[in-house]
């Protein structure tokens, strides 16, 4: 995989407007999020706009869902920042923010490296897993051996964490 690098696309449904008070402490917190993710050794890439984030842009035509788009050197490099940093803490308070959404919200894929990915190309591989399931195309943590922290980051239901 030395001549490729990870992509991860991912996609919440904002519970509240972003100009509900509820939502100030997600977004007070946004860009410490991303610069922290920028400074994490085998972070490549993230997408954003003018605003220096991705939350204007949007998917599957709906304004209350938040797309989130970044390419990783490796997967130890996306585990370090997704479980070990401010990153897992915010997460972990996800339903106060995010509604519930059907099927996978996350989907990664390996691309070559110096390919920027853009909404549309996250968009097609999630539909991918959530038609097909995990393949080479479209995967989640669970097809990566080298993942590991996202076993024991309470992400996955509690019948199927190990013992």
């Amino acid at each position: 995989m030395a001549a490729q690098h990870l992509a991860q696309f991912n996609i919440s449904r904002n519970r509240y407007p972003l100009s509900d008070p509820r939502m100030a402490e997600f977004l007070a917190n946004v860009d410490r999020v991303h610069k922290l993710a920028e400074q994490i050794d085998g972070f490549v890439w993230r997408l954003h706009d003018e605003t220096g984030h991705a939350m204007n842009m949007r998917v599957y035509d709906d304004p209350e869902i938040l797309p989130n788009l970044t390419v990783w050197r490796d997967v130890e490099a996306l585990e370090r920042f997704v479980w070990q940093t401010l990153h897992k803490r915010m997460y972990k308070r996800r339903d106060e923010w995010f509604a519930p959404i059907e099927g996978a919200k996350l989907v990664m894929w390996w691309i070559p490296k110096g390919h920027r990915p853009q909404v549309a190309e996250g968009v097609e591989r999630l539909d991918y897993l959530r038609k097909h399931g995990p393949s080479d195309h479209a995967f989640g943590w669970e097809r990566l051996s080298a993942a590991q922290l996202w076993k024991t980051a309470q992400c996955l239901p509690e019948h199927e964490r190990a013992a």
